[in-house]
């Protein structure tokens, strides 16, 4: 089992798609940094959890692309072919399943984490603060509910057609676009922009009012049973590579 998820991370991570996915976002994420966060939102300072909150609600499209791009690793018509192989193995579908998901759920990790130390570099260069830890809360409900979803809706979409993994990538830039309720204002941003407005004071601690909170628990819900169903409906992916 071990050495089945070093091998899916070798082969997930060590590739020109990853480091040119990862070159996109610090790419990006530099952008975003120096030109918007640099600026504060909501008349707070920059490197207050609103205005990081903000910066994560930027490049979080571009983590939602990565965690599915992932998983066609293990959904192309080669690793449809190749999946004949893999099950006739001794191993249990139920452990190619789980080792394949933590390899995606590692590279992820990965992006995500290079997105952090991004900021980090950024705050520390530009203005010598090192609070990182006021920072942990807007980080872990922005990311992880939205990141973790797109795993398990990506694991169960790729099962039933591996194209519909790249109609869903564009899903978090659609909701950008769109007015989204004020309940899903994490999604698109609104949420950083526009609630510490709300507060009636200036640059204001953090915080999630509760119908924020019920609606990233529920999306934190939806992709633990999307992974669920995704991993019973076929047993795991495939092997193989992209196509």
């Amino acid at each position: 089992m071990a050495k089945l998820f070093r091998y899916e991370c070798k082969r997930l991570l060590w590739n020109k798609f990853f480091f040119g996915i990862l070159a996109a976002l610090l790419l990006y994420g530099h952008q975003v940094l120096s030109g918007a966060t640099v600026l504060g939102v909501a008349h707070t300072a920059p490197f207050s959890p609103w205005s990081f909150g903000d910066y994560l609600s930027r490049i979080l499209p571009l983590l939602w692309m990565g965690t599915l791009f992932f998983l066609t690793f293990f959904t192309s018509s080669k690793a449809r072919r190749a999946a004949v192989l893999t099950d006739a193995a001794p191993m249990a579908p139920g452990r190619y399943a789980a080792a394949r998901c933590g390899a995606a759920l590692a590279g992820t990790g990965i992006l995500a984490l290079a997105g952090l130390l991004e900021a980090a570099i950024f705050y520390g260069t530009y203005f010598g603060w090192f609070g990182w830890e006021s920072l942990l809360l807007p980080a872990a409900v922005t990311l992880i509910p939205a990141l973790l979803f797109a795993l398990g809706s990506g694991w169960l979409l790729g099962r039933i057609r591996s194209w519909l993994l790249y109609v869903w990538m564009p899903l978090p830039v659609l909701c950008m676009l769109l007015p989204l309720p004020e309940a899903l204002g994490l999604w698109n941003g609104s949420f950083f922009s526009e609630y510490p407005l709300t507060l009636g004071m200036l640059d204001p601690a953090f915080e999630l009012p509760p119908f924020a909170a019920a609606a990233q628990c529920l999306l934190l819900a939806g992709g633990v049973v999307l992974l669920a169903l995704g991993g019973r409906r076929s047993g795991g992916f495939a092997g193989g590579c992209p196509e």
